[in-house]
C-alpha cells in the first residue's frame, strides 16, 4: 500500500498518517523529518543539503529525491509507506 497525503499546513495530514501507520503497520515518511535525519546524521546527502540550508536556500529537488529514493528502499517500506508532506 502506497499512500500520499496532500493538504495545507495544519490540515491534519500528520494526524491521519499516524492513524494509518498504526492500523496498517506501514511507515510514515515525512520529507522534513527525513531531511533533518540526513543532516543530523551527516550522511553524504545530508552534508550537501546542509550547505544549501546554511545559505538560506531551498534544498534542491534532486537531493530530496535522492534521499526519498534511498528511504523507500529500506526494509520497513517493503509492504508500503505513507508520504507526508512530499
Amino acid at each position: 500500500m502506497k499512500i500520499m497525503l496532500l493538504g495545507p499546513p495544519g490540515g491534519g495530514k500528520g494526524t491521519q498518517a499516524k492513524y494509518i501507520e498504526k492500523k496498517w503497520n506501514i511507515p510514515q515518511i515525512s520529507t522534513g523529518d527525513m531531511l533533518r535525519n540526513n543532516v543530523n546524521n551527516s550522511t553524504s546527502l545530508g552534508i550537501k543539503a546542509k550547505i544549501h540550508m546554511e545559505k538560506g536556500d531551498l534544498v534542491p529537488d534532486n537531493l530530496i529525491l535522492a534521499m526519498m529514493e534511498k528511504r523507500l528502499h529500506e526494509v520497513d517500506c517493503k509492504n508500503g509507506y505513507i508520504l507526508d508532506g512530499f
